[in-house]
Order: C-alpha cells, then structure tokens, then sequence
C-alpha cells in the first residue's frame, strides 16, 4: 500500500511539474498576454470610462470591476491551459503512455487540473499586483476569496479537461472559449452590477454560472454581492463534483483516445 501511494505521489508530482515547467518555459504567450489585456482594461474601463460613469455598488468603478476582471483572468487560463495541454498530448499519441502506465485516472487528472489552477491563480496574482497601480484594494473576507478562486479555477480546469477529450481538432478546443466562455464573461456581471438591469434581464442572468463566480469573488473582496454566497460556493462545489466524475469517466473509458 505505501509503495502504491508512493508511486503515485511521485507521477502526481511529475505530471504537475512538467505543466508547471511547460507554462513558464513559454511565459511570452501564456502569463505576459494576459497582464498586457487586463492592463488595457483598467485604463480604457476604469480610468477613461470609469471616471465618466462614477461609483457602483458603492464603490469607485475601477474598484468594482476589479474583482471582476481578476476572476476573468483566472477562468480564461485555467481553462486554456488544460485544454491546449491534454489536447496537445493526444495529438503527439503521447497519452497512450499515461494509459497504459501504473497510474490511476484519477493522478493523471489531477495532475493536469493542478496545473491549469496553478497558472490560473499566477495570473490572476500578476492582474492583482497591476491593479494595485490603477486603484487601492482591501480584502473583505480573506478566507472565502482563497475559497471561490480556488473552486472557479478548478471547475474551468475541468472543463478544459473534458473539452480537450472530445476535440478531434485544434480548432475544437477554441469552440468553447470563442462561443461559450467569452459571452457567459462578459454577460456575467464583470462590468455591471445586474440590479441595473430589468427584473426579466436579471432572472435571466441569474442561470449564467459565471455571474455566481464573479460575484462571490466580489464579495470577497469587496463585501458586495448581487447573489446569495451560500447558492454561489453551493454551485461551485457541486460543478466540481460533477465535472470530476464525469472527466474522471471519460478517462477510464479512453474516449476520444482510443480510436
């Protein structure tokens, strides 16, 4: 039994190690590109258009949209990292030697889920230090903050993970963030507290998970919220399960591996 668990801790750590090592061998297109965007969005959002619209919530519009477009880095690169990363391994048939290895679904999944978080919470850590620029953050509630960008960056990684399964292309794993991901983003309260909108508008949003996320985050950071916290960590925790059982499954059967 120890030696199982042994093994298993040393190809978790491989695993975990080599999308850590892939990341950062190539931080020009996967942590700079992401601190440039956000640093546009700060100035053209908050500084020039900000100061036009005044507070919200509150607070200072560069204040509020921050937390906003931190959970906005995270998502987008978790979700990229495992995506491209397992995808790229199929394409190089290199996964048919994680199958057929003495390693469980389970270390391998959580290895390429570990590594998506890692690089979704190193960038939204850099988007964090440039906001500190452009407006003055205090953290609301430090444990629950830790808590949602934890969950989110774990549930994207997951979908990565199950994305890059079913892709037969590099263009399947691009589907889902241009169609999916981005609008959901967007339309998820990043820029906007929905008590703006119309009570239909607003009901409407309310099934959009990202708008929970974004939110939780918020409150987190700043102590506002449009939406029950309880409601949003219960979504967040119950995604996680899901997507866990169902890309753990998919992994077990070799779909989208095997053919």
């Amino acid at each position: 039994m120890s030696e199982h668990l042994s093994a298993a801790r040393v190809a978790l750590y491989t695993i975990v190690q080599k999308e850590v090592r892939r990341f950062m061998r190539i931080w020009p297109q996967t942590l700079l590109p992401p601190a440039i965007t956000m640093a546009l969005y700060f100035v053209i959002f908050g500084n020039l258009i900000g100061s036009r619209i005044g507070e919200m919530g509150g607070f200072d519009y560069m204040q509020y949209i921050v937390p906003g477009l931190i959970m906005m880095s995270v998502i987008t690169n978790a979700y990229s990292n495992v995506v491209s990363s397992f995808f790229s391994t199929k394409f190089q048939r290199s996964v048919e030697e994680l199958m057929v290895a003495p390693v469980s679904a389970h270390v391998i999944l959580l290895g390429y889920v570990a590594g998506g978080v890692l690089r979704g919470l190193m960038v939204g850590f850099i988007v964090t230090l440039l906001s500190l620029f452009f407006t003055d953050l205090s953290v609301h509630h430090l444990g629950l903050t830790v808590l949602v960008v934890l969950l989110t960056a774990t549930v994207f990684a997951l979908g990565g993970f199950i994305n890059a399964v079913y892709a037969r292309s590099f263009d399947d794993i691009s589907i889902i963030p241009t169609f999916v991901l981005t609008p959901l983003t967007y339309l998820g309260g990043v820029f906007y507290s929905i008590n703006l909108l119309p009570e239909f508008w607003q009901q409407v949003s309310m099934v959009n998970p990202i708008l929970h996320m974004v939110n939780a985050f918020r409150y987190g950071i700043l102590g506002v919220s449009d939406i029950s916290i309880g409601v949003a960590l219960a979504m967040m925790i119950v995604a996680v399960a899901v997507l866990y059982g169902v890309a753990w499954r998919l992994l077990v059967n070799g779909t989208g591996m095997r053919q």
